[in-house]
């Protein structure tokens, strides 16, 4: 295996364990937004004492993606940024807003006008933020050309990302993120009543998310499409990724909570996983694969060697922060 796959491998881990822990969070704040019935000022406690511990620690793996994207694929670092800057930026103003409005909304201890205010902005910055950054996966798929005159990206900022596939995929990651914080709540609640209230949740954003996998397949692009329909490992990544959302549906109906938060975090993983070897072996569809964007073996065998370095302290670090505040709370 090559330094740029090493690497383009890591950058993959590295968006499943966001999609897994900073993806959850944003589902969270949508379950914060669509709080409802008699035990509507419960749901939200719930939601906010289980991500207080590790909320901000989750965007480590966020933060390691784009640096090896900008230190070991210049060239397509350069060219995202430039055609989707807009969906970028925006995504980049709700991580900001959502988590200067969770800490704000704590500063009021008698949960008056000022907490209400600034846990809404946290909520919607929650709905937003997760579409934006579906739109800029999807869009890494619908056409990045090369300006042969310039070497630059060819691109009118609209056109790669103002589209059906990426909104689709969107929405996508929207219903996904819900999902899998609708199913981490049931586990972290103590309380009958509110388990079952987003027990609830889980069933249906279960459904939510079948539903915006079948739009976004429809409209993918036909490279894309042929990827996921006709390739080798195109059935059995379906096959695995449906047995596993059965699964999960299976826990949460019998209330094997276990089972469930399991099979979901193995669905969303296989997700991730088949978005990533359809995109195979470009970085942004035609025109900037992995090989082809690759920084020099001088800059990519350093880099390597300092994630295996850093992986050493990060890995213990972040586990033992999870054993901390998760298993303290729930003994």
């Amino acid at each position: 295996m090559t330094p740029e796959l090493m690497i383009a491998g890591v950058m993959l881990v590295a968006l499943v364990l966001y999609t897994l822990t900073g993806g959850a969070d944003f589902g969270g704040g949508v379950w914060e937004l669509l709080a409802a019935g008699p035990r509507k000022d419960a749901q939200r406690r719930l939601i906010d004492d289980s991500i207080k511990p590790i909320w901000e620690a989750n965007h480590v793996w966020l933060i390691l993606l784009i640096v090896l994207l900008f230190v070991c694929f210049p060239t397509a670092f350069a060219a995202v940024c430039t055609a989707l800057h807009l969906p970028l930026a925006l995504m980049l103003v709700g991580i900001v807003l959502r988590g200067s409005a969770f800490v704000f909304s704590h500063y009021d201890p008698l949960h008056g006008r000022g907490a209400l205010r600034w846990g809404g902005v946290f909520a919607v910055a929650s709905l937003l933020t997760p579409i934006t950054l579906g739109v800029v996966l999807g869009a890494l798929g619908t056409g990045f050309d090369v300006d042969r005159a310039t070497g630059l990206v060819d691109t009118d900022f609209l056109s790669e990302w103002l589209a059906p596939y990426p909104l689709a995929v969107g929405l996508f990651t929207l219903a996904l993120f819900a999902f899998l914080a609708a199913v981490y709540l049931v586990r972290e609640a103590e309380d009958p009543e509110l388990r079952a209230d987003f027990r609830a949740r889980a069933l249906g954003s279960a459904v939510a998310v079948g539903a915006t996998a079948l739009v976004a397949y429809l409209v993918a692009p036909p490279v894309i499409r042929h990827d996921l329909s006709v390739s080798p490992w195109a059935t059995p990544l379906h096959l695995a990724t449906g047995f596993a959302a059965v699964t999960a549906i299976y826990g949460l109906w019998t209330r094997r909570d276990a089972l469930a938060r399991a099979s979901a975090m193995a669905q969303v993983t296989l997700i991730v996983v088949g978005w990533a070897v359809a995109q195979y072996p470009y970085l942004a569809y035609p025109g900037y694969t992995i090989a082809g964007t690759a920084a020099p073996a001088s800059v990519l065998t350093p880099i390597l060697v300092a994630l295996a370095v850093g992986g050493l302290v990060l890995f213990p670090s972040l586990a033992y922060l999870f054993v901390v505040f998760k298993r303290r709370r729930a003994a």
